[in-house]
């Protein structure tokens, strides 16, 4: 079992980009908050998928009961339209 910060740093390894888990009301949930699954996946999901197809297939389905926030290099809040190649563009421009 994982804890939120483990499933956060892994989510930015595999995906490439950053989250913050939040409760489906969302609160913040703690970062040693433990007992969940870790992130199973070991590739990142496809360049032209957007940020609503992965929190759905990939987020909501393995963490139920919690919600998700994409987060751009900058750390703002990432809209469910935008292609996922575009957020992870955001963490290589300097």
């Amino acid at each position: 079992m994982s804890t939120i910060k483990a499933i956060e740093s892994k989510i930015a390894r595999v995906e490439g980009f950053r989250v913050k888990v939040l409760y489906e009301t969302g609160k913040d949930v703690r970062s040693d908050r433990a007992s969940l699954p870790g992130y199973p996946y070991e590739r990142m999901l496809k360049n032209s998928a957007n940020v609503r197809d992965w929190i759905e297939t990939r987020f909501k389905v393995t963490y139920p009961g919690f919600d998700v926030l994409v987060l751009d290099e900058g750390g703002r809040r990432v809209h469910g339209r935008t292609k996922l190649s575009t957020v992870r563009d955001t963490y290589l421009a300097d």
